[in-house]
């Protein structure tokens, strides 16, 4: 893989066994064009570096907001790793242009994808703790997540987006939000849905999840700055 200098300096990490940092910048459909090689797509890591990441966020939120319950905080912590969140932080580090894929997921946009970048930092956190640890995983969450924790509290931005995005819709044009999924694509176990959201007529914006629930959260998500200024 060429410019792992590149990317490591962008991520400020340094990695001893760069065949990580490759498998965590190979999606699935990279390896049906490259069947020859001798490749694992970043599946696993993004398994491991999920768990990883839910943790270094749980910890933080435990020992930092103590006055905050149970549910508060899993509402909070869900905030800050959803598809949305992590997709910005992968597109602001411009990973996206790293991620091998197959020429048809590269056409269609793949490099842009929200949830296609979200599992690209999962699967980069889960490198990163193969390769150097907690600490080190701990380092690049609080320079890429940590920072909005603050903001997402005192905006209470926390807050169910569909049912933010309902109230906003009822309080300002007397609408209820309505979903329809627009397109579903992958095998059963690696499903991507796309979902529009709708007010009355109008399409307000499209969201994408592995579920159609994730796909309707962050198309909600997507829709609040949208709304609020209209």
């Amino acid at each position: 893989m060429e410019k792992i200098n590149e990317i490591e300096e962008k991520i400020g990490v340094k990695f001893k066994n760069h065949l990580l940092l490759e498998t965590a910048f190979t999606h699935r459909s990279y390896l049906n064009e490259n069947r020859g090689k001798n490749l694992e797509n970043n599946e696993r890591l993004e398994f491991l570096g999920d768990a990883v990441l839910e943790l270094i966020v749980s910890a933080n939120l435990y020992h930092n907001y103590t006055d905050k319950a149970e549910g508060e905080l899993t509402s909070i912590r869900a905030a800050i790793v959803r598809t949305e969140s992590l997709a910005k932080e992968t597109e602001r580090l411009n990973l996206g242009m790293y991620l091998r894929m197959s020429k048809g997921e590269k056409d269609s946009g793949g490099e842009e994808k929200p949830y296609l970048l979200a599992n690209l930092y999962e699967a980069l956190l889960g490198a990163i703790y193969l390769d150097a640890g907690y600490e080190e995983c701990l380092y690049f969450v609080k320079r890429t997540l940590f920072k909005k924790i603050k903001r997402i509290i005192s905006q209470k931005l926390f807050i169910d987006p569909k049912t933010k995005v309902q109230e906003i819709m009822q309080r300002k044009h007397r609408i209820t939000p309505t979903y329809e999924i627009l397109k579903e694509e992958g095998p059963d176990h690696k499903k991507s849905f796309t979902v529009a959201l709708f007010m009355g007529d109008r399409k307000v914006v499209e969201g994408e999840g592995a579920s159609k629930q994730k796909a309707e959260e962050n198309a909600a998500t997507n829709a609040i700055d949208i709304l609020e200024k209209d």
